[in-house]
């Protein structure tokens, strides 16, 4: 199942709504303004909380975590020894890793676990500026989480690319 994001709508204090392929509304992700750190809730369509998405702050390196059920649920984090300059590590509350990896800024990049995967995000779908989609490639897999790692991820990726330090890519 793909979902659609825009990207233009990503600032803290906006409220959007992802699509399903269909044109549905599908998750609402609505931006907690005036808070101390980022923080963002990716709601149902009835408005039910499914996760939320923080900054950690304090980290001896940037990380974000996702809750569910105000319980921990996983923690991003750029991968050091890697390779790739793009590449995040998540690690689940019980252990399991998810593999972050490809070109973020340009919103080309891939999620997976042992290898195989589980969602890929793109902009080659669409042709609309600043919109790229999450195309959740397993059936059995939890798309609000695929969904809330991919907007981490490039939230983090910006945020170092416009830190000191940063790089354009």
């Amino acid at each position: 199942m793909k979902y659609l994001v825009r990207d233009k709508m990503l600032a803290i204090g906006d409220d959007y709504w992802i699509e399903d392929e269909d044109g549905r509304h599908a998750f609402l992700v609505d931006g907690k303004a005036l808070r101390f750190r980022d923080t963002l809730e990716l709601k149902d369509p009835d408005g039910r909380l499914l996760i939320t998405l923080r900054e950690k702050l304090f980290a001896l390196r940037d990380a974000m975590t996702l809750e569910r059920d105000e319980r921990r649920l996983a923690v991003i984090r750029k991968k050091r020894f890697s390779l790739l300059r793009n590449h995040y590590l998540v690690t689940l509350n019980e252990g399991t890793e998810l593999d972050v990896s490809g070109r973020i800024l340009d919103r080309e990049f891939k999620v997976e676990y042992e290898g195989e995967l589980l969602a890929l995000i793109s902009r080659q779908w669409y042709r609309i500026r600043e919109t790229y989609a999450v195309d959740v490639v397993r059936e059995d897999a939890d798309a609000s989480l695929l969904i809330a790692v991919a907007v981490c991820v490039i939230r983090m990726a910006e945020k170092e690319r416009e830190g000191p330090g940063g790089d354009d890519d």
